[in-house]
């Protein structure tokens, strides 16, 4: 690995750049998944998810052109997608004291992997493919990174605090990515071929429209409970 090489230092450009232009909706993701939290609690969540989700990335990146090719991963994934944008748009801010606070921020950090591990199976490709199998380089791309999107998904809180509706706009980004990795995995396409790029896109329609449809008649039903125990 010569670091004076242009050559190692366009690849690095090119995995930084891809890593960031691809992490935008992981950014989204932990942002949600912290904005509950006091905001101490809240900073912990967000570096030590953002953190451990690049190192994961890293390992999976390794495995990823293997695992893109197992039937149903993908189905899985989009189940789970679904489930976290729900999760998400519902939230959860009640109760106060130091042992909510902890269950919180971990609950917040498993949240960010689980999403981080799903979102990533396609993303970690293009990062694999501008490393050119170079794997010193790779880790140094994506460990460069964790500053980028902790100060993403730190700015993200924030906005979310003012504008509300960016937290329905990222729970309806899961919904979109569930619909495309459905109708992309493997066993699908064997069952049915190759799907075309326009049904994919209505898929990932249909999946954003059906997670805000699910968070919001849950923020409902749970609104509606606490007003009958009240």
């Amino acid at each position: 690995m010569d670091l004076t090489s242009p050559i190692f230092w366009s690849a690095f450009g090119s995995i930084l750049l891809a890593n960031i232009v691809l992490s935008g909706d992981n950014a989204v993701v932990i942002a949600m998944a912290a904005r509950t939290l006091q905001p101490a609690q809240r900073n912990k969540a967000i570096f030590w998810g953002s953190a451990a989700a690049i190192v994961m990335r890293i390992i999976l990146t390794i495995v990823a052109i293997q695992l893109l090719t197992l039937p149903y991963l993908k189905i899985i994934g989009a189940i789970l997608l679904v489930y976290i944008g729900v999760d998400l748009l519902n939230g959860d801010d009640e109760g106060e004291g130091e042992g909510k606070e902890i269950s919180g921020m971990a609950s917040a950090i498993r949240t960010i992997l689980i999403a981080d591990l799903v979102m990533s199976l396609d993303n970690v490709l293009a990062v694999a493919a501008a490393a050119k199998g170079n794997l010193p380089l790779l880790v140094m791309g994506l460990l460069v990174s964790i500053p980028l999107i902790i100060f993403g998904a730190t700015l993200l809180t924030k906005v979310m605090e003012r504008f509300p509706i960016i937290i329905t706009i990222g729970a309806a980004l899961l919904g979109f990515l569930a619909g495309e990795m459905l109708l992309t995995d493997p066993a699908v396409v064997t069952r049915f071929g190759a799907i075309g790029e326009q049904i994919v896109t209505i898929g990932g329609i249909v999946g954003a429209a059906l997670v805000v449809a699910l968070g919001t008649y849950m923020q409902k039903r749970r609104a509606r409970d606490s007003g009958a125990q009240a």
